[in-house]
């Protein structure tokens, strides 16, 4: 905020505007403020997740993070996913123009799942999450934008959601949420078709410590520890791997071919965020 005592009047710079008003920009963060606020409204749980090491699942926080996590992440789902991200994946998007099955596992409210459907009418979309009110959610909105009839959404874990052969599975930012990420993986090698890929969206992060030691790396990290991570610990058993919001490339790259699949890249990339593509 800048103030002219010439004229006694605030402006908000156009670059902060852009971050903080500007719903369609990839660099609106405004969100971030309800997603954090919904993460400490859970403080008595996640003190006793630290205090005995048993973890905390994403069901268990304020009903405001689910909503407030869609918001955070679709400008630049809307900015990105149909323009570079997908195009930059060998094959997928003439498939998906022609017609192709899709599942997006961890859809969430299905912000990306609707995204790809209103882009690629001749496919059709199964989203899948483990958080029934999410479901719910993402099956009012899909009917509101008029994409019902090119989805379904069904709650689902990443290791038992239904179907086979599929084109692309998809995972947005939810991998490293995952407490059996290598067992995802194995699950979705049986699911995808020979031919298909598999598109993962995963925080920007650097290999090394230092890398993530900026405030893109900063917030990661602060939502790792309270929201990713201790879900990785609650829902990962005892071959659990809990990955967290900055896990590494390498780290990612093991997950993915101790899974099954034998090729696995990086796509292409925003500020914000890493895409990679597997293939079996």
């Amino acid at each position: 905020m800048a103030y002219d005592p010439q004229t006694e009047r605030y402006t908000l710079p156009p670059e902060h505007a852009m971050a903080l008003t500007d719903e369609t920009s990839p660099a609106y963060v405004a969100p971030g403020f309800q997603l954090m606020l919904a993460i400490v409204r859970a403080e008595p749980r996640i003190e006793e997740a630290f205090r005995t090491g048993g973890g905390m699942e994403w069901g268990e926080h304020h009903s405001d993070l689910f909503p407030a996590t869609e918001r955070f992440f679709r400008t630049g789902y809307l900015a990105y996913l149909v323009s570079s991200w997908i195009p930059a994946l060998d094959g997928v998007e003439a498939k998906l123009k022609s017609g192709a099955t899709v599942a997006d596992v961890g859809c969430g409210h299905g912000a990306s799942t609707r995204i790809m459907a209103q882009a690629y009418p001749n496919s059709r979309f199964h989203g899948f999450d483990n958080h029934a009110p999410s479901i719910e959610a993402a099956r009012a909105e899909a009917e509101a934008e008029g994409v019902g009839d090119r989805i379904t959404f069904e709650v689902a874990t990443a290791q038992d959601f239904p179907g086979s052969g599929y084109d692309l599975i998809a995972y947005f930012d939810c991998l490293h949420d995952m407490g059996d990420p290598v067992g995802a993986m194995r699950y979705a090698r049986r699911a995808v078709a020979d031919d298909g890929a598999l598109l993962i969206v995963e925080p920007m992060a650097g290999e090394h410590v230092e890398e993530n030691i900026n405030p893109v790396g900063r917030v990661f990290s602060g939502a790792s520890v309270l929201c990713c991570t201790p879900n990785a610990i609650a829902t990962g058993g005892p071959e659990g791997v809990a990955l967290g919001t900055v896990a590494t490339e390498q780290q990612l790259r093991e997950v993915v071919l101790e899974g099954g699949f034998t090729r696995f890249r990086r796509a292409t990339e925003t500020p914000f965020n890493r895409i990679f593509e597997a293939r079996p």
